[in-house]
């Protein structure tokens, strides 16, 4: 047995390093007394901006835990701590003819691919786009001004959209899958405080190699990946998948792991005409709002040595109301991006470096949209939705997917920013001066619009001020959910067919993603025998 230790509240000047002092002081021992422990959880209480204070919770071993618990003080609140063991399926016993294809290289494919290698299955992983080594000159390329390519860009590649959006860990989820997804990731070159952290981060610049070295270590175990590969269609006879059909070719498989991301639209609209059941599902849309980060920074710390201290200030903001309006992915020192599958087309989403180095903040603002307000019940209306509004987007950025921006007052009083307004933000292709009243559907134009003097009331008067609002940003969520069977992970009517991950409409972010993935995999291998024969 061990002992959890909680609300152990340290001055954010004091190095994590003393934890260990100071949990002994707090328990009535002393230091030599604690043989081990390790970080549960580390949060940031900021409600005071002249004493900011990590949280603690953490996994204590003493030689009397007995005697702790018996003695305790409430305030510390210590118990006994007996940590979920993660479930190793055992394989079936079916047989597997043919290698399970994972499709989508995103969050979710690459812990499925990684988990099926582990267990000796061998997937074929199949990537529409590129390997991430040439994504990023592309990216690059098309931030300079180059043209817009449609399977190497910001959402398709090594990756998925996940390897350009930020590497936030944030998720609702907790236990032992997410923790074995959180290991992955160190195991991939993530520092090892993502583990605890309340808000862990990757960083844009560091998810390239983390995707890198999942396929390196997928790649030694068996697995297989094939990039410009995108799936076309799905054989399948008396309701049983037979194999794919690909640009490269014709694939045999029973077992098809569908972690497609919440932007292929084209694959949606096959996997619809093939008879998928699906239906539409409430998704997040909205601005993105971007600040000077000294802004944010002198808003939330109060004092100037806590930035050499924490880094560049996030924030987190909601109004209640009959719809909520929400700050959502917020890029401290970072970066507005394009997030853009379809030529002609334009959606802008935010990142930011592990360094959070930009100059600036940048936050999505967002609210959700319900079924009934899709205008129609068609299971695309959603995506149909979505299109509609990033045609009008790409219409208003000079048709050269510049980012149509307004000041908020403009925003507020529904009048377009004049030519002449200054931008010094972080979009790099080019802005437009525009009424972003026209990029989003009046109902959320209504919501936002209500929603941000308050926003700016909570801030006294500081939110808006030297702000920009860019957008829209339409890729919050996906606007569809594939059906599938509670216990199974398959689609009725297709055996052998696991929708997955955010483009199947069951994950948030990519921890809950890679999860998702991990879960389906372990439903195939709790079924099926490993492969032995050689490879295909």
């Amino acid at each position: 047995m061990s002992l959890k230790v909680t609300n152990i509240r340290l001055p954010v000047e004091i190095p994590e390093q003393e934890l260990a002092n100071h949990i002994a002081q707090n328990l009535g021992i002393g230091p030599e007394e604690i043989q081990s422990y390790r970080i549960l959880r580390k949060s940031l209480d900021a409600r005071s901006r002249q004493d900011l204070r990590f949280v603690y919770s953490a996994e204590v071993n003493v030689p009397d835990e007995s005697g702790i618990l018996r003695n305790h003080r409430e305030e510390l609140s210590v118990q006994a701590y007996s940590e979920e063991s993660f479930i190793d399926p055992a394989c079936g016993i079916s047989p597997l003819e043919e290698r399970p294809v994972i499709v989508g290289s995103g969050p979710a494919g690459l812990l499925a691919g990684y988990f099926l290698t582990l267990k000796g299955y061998r997937p074929i992983i199949i990537e529409r786009g590129f390997p991430v080594k040439e994504r990023v000159p592309e990216i690059r390329r098309f931030d300079q001004g180059d043209d817009f390519q449609s399977e190497n860009n910001y959402l398709f590649g090594e990756g998925g959209a996940g390897c350009f959006s930020d590497g936030k860990l944030t998720c609702r989820l907790s236990g032992p899958d997410v923790q074995w997804v959180l290991e992955r990731f160190i195991d991939c070159g993530a520092r090892p405080s993502i583990a605890y952290e309340h808000r862990p981060h990757l960083g844009s610049n560091k998810l390239p190699m983390i995707c890198r070295n999942f396929r390196r270590k997928i790649d030694a175990m068996g697995g297989e990946f094939r990039f410009e590969c995108r799936l076309e269609g799905i054989d399948v006879v008396d309701g049983q998948v037979q194999g794919v059909m690909t640009s490269s070719g014709y694939l045999k498989t029973s077992h098809v792991i569908l972690g497609i991301g919440h932007s292929a639209r084209d694959t949606y609209q096959m996997l619809y005409d093939l008879g998928v059941p699906m239906f539409r599902k409430a998704f997040q849309l909205g601005l993105r709002i971007e600040q000077p980060q000294e802004q944010v920074n002198e808003h939330k710390y109060g004092r100037e040595e806590y930035l050499s201290l924490l880094g560049a200030a996030d924030y987190t903001m909601i109004t209640k109301g009959k719809r909520d309006l929400y700050t959502f992915c917020m890029c401290a020192g970072g970066i507005v991006m394009p997030s853009i599958s379809e030529p002609n087309m334009f959606c802008t989403n935010g990142m930011s470096n592990s360094r959070h180095d930009t100059g600036f903040a940048n936050s999505g603002i967002m609210t959700t949209i319900y079924p009934e307000e899709f205008g129609s019940d068609h299971p695309l209306a959603g995506m149909e939705l979505q299109r509609k509004y990033e045609a009008i987007a790409f219409e208003l950025g000079a048709k050269n997917y510049f980012c149509p921006i307004q000041r908020p007052g403009d925003f507020l009083k529904n009048r377009k920013t004049d030519a002449g307004f200054r931008y010094s933000g972080t979009y790099q292709r080019g802005v437009a001066a525009s009424n972003l009243t026209q990029v989003l559907p009046p109902v959320v134009i209504s919501q936002i619009q209500n929603g941000l003097p308050i926003m700016d009331q909570k801030w006294r008067g500081a939110f808006l001020e030297n702000a920009v609002l860019v957008g829209p940003e339409m890729r919050g969520s996906s606007p569809i959910r594939i059906d599938r069977d509670r216990q199974s992970y398959q689609a009725p009517g297709f055996r052998g067919l696991y929708p997955v991950g955010e483009g199947a409409g069951y994950a948030g972010g990519i921890v809950s993603a890679a999860v998702d993935g991990l879960q389906s995999a372990k439903k195939l291998v709790e079924e099926f025998a490993p492969l032995e024969a050689a490879a295909t």
